[in-house]
């Protein structure tokens, strides 16, 4: 026998279905809010640092870039299909995949017009404020994919690493971050990428007043030596980006700098390349940096 639902059943599911598949949040992007569709079942990402705090929080991507250059991220994006690079987006292999949402920021930021003919896409690039707009990634990826209360617990753990950090940097003195690029370098201040570091210590510039340009201000051994900091923290950018280049020690090494006060007391960190310039605000990425610092400075 067919049976035949009863009218309030049928109105019952004729009222829901349409506002279940219309169901939307806003959420905070680097373009201002944006609304889009609660919970996307199948997301591209074209920024590392979105990456990292979407994997964190527990969101599989069904599409990410070619070639994944942070080592903690490779396995998370295993299962992706690639869609071209962070500069240069295979529209065609997007097609295909048909996300519901696309992610980028930073390094591809320029292409979100051109993902955008393809799908829903959002601008999740860091302001000059990195922590804050770490915050605000999280919560805003927590409630997009309906995972706040795992963005509240992200949060306050990281709250927590910063406040041991915090801890185990009072007192510290002085530091100098510098970037090396093969046999060249550069030092950032505290209005500069790296910025958030000295937010985060609260370590006091060894020079102030640096450059902040995206590339920093050139430098050489004299620098240094004339700086003489307390510590020395250094980026290698040719190991982020996988480059066989000269490295960083060997760039840095020299009597100048030698004679730091840093160099003296064993005070140099080579911090994570990939987290502090690939993926710099990514949850994971962050939270590897604080704890390489807190371990420095406790040591």
């Amino acid at each position: 026998m067919r049976r035949i639902a009863s009218p309030a059943l049928l109105a019952t599911t004729l009222m829901t279905a349409p506002v279940a598949a219309l169901a939307q949040v806003t959420v905070d992007t680097a373009q201002g809010p944006v609304t889009l569709r609660d919970n996307p079942d199948s997301v591209a990402v074209y920024d590392m640092a979105a990456l990292d705090t979407i994997t964190a929080l527990g969101v599989t991507p069904k599409g990410s870039i070619d070639n994944i250059l942070v080592p903690a991220l490779r396995d998370a994006a295993a299962g992706a299909t690639p869609v071209g690079t962070l500069f240069e987006p295979d529209l065609e292999a997007l097609a295909g995949l048909a996300p519901d949402l696309v992610i980028v920021g930073g390094r591809s930021s320029t292409q979100l017009a051109a993902v955008s003919q393809v799908a829903p896409a959002i601008d999740m690039t860091f302001g000059p404020d990195l922590l804050a707009d770490a915050r605000a990634r999280i919560d805003a990826y927590g409630a997009l994919f309906a995972k706040t209360a795992q963005a509240e617990e992200m949060t306050a753990t990281l709250d927590s690493r910063l406040a041991d950090l915090r801890a185990a940097a009072d007192g510290q003195g002085t530091a100098l971050i510098v970037m090396t690029n093969g046999p060249k370098m550069s030092a950032y201040g505290a209005g500069s990428r790296f910025g958030w570091i000295f937010d985060a210590t609260g370590l006091e510039e060894a020079v102030p007043g640096l450059d902040d340009a995206t590339h920093g201000q050139a430098i050489s051994h004299e620098f240094i030596a004339q700086a003489d900091p307390d510590w020395l923290l250094v980026v290698d950018r040719g190991a982020a980006i996988g480059e066989d280049a000269q490295g960083a020690m060997e760039t840095l090494r020299s009597d100048l700098v030698a004679g730091t006060t840093a160099w003296q007391q064993d005070h140099v960190i080579q911090l994570d390349p990939a987290a502090t310039y690939i993926s710099a605000g990514g949850y994971g990425s962050t939270m590897a940096v604080l704890d390489q610092l807190t371990q420095a400075f406790a040591d």
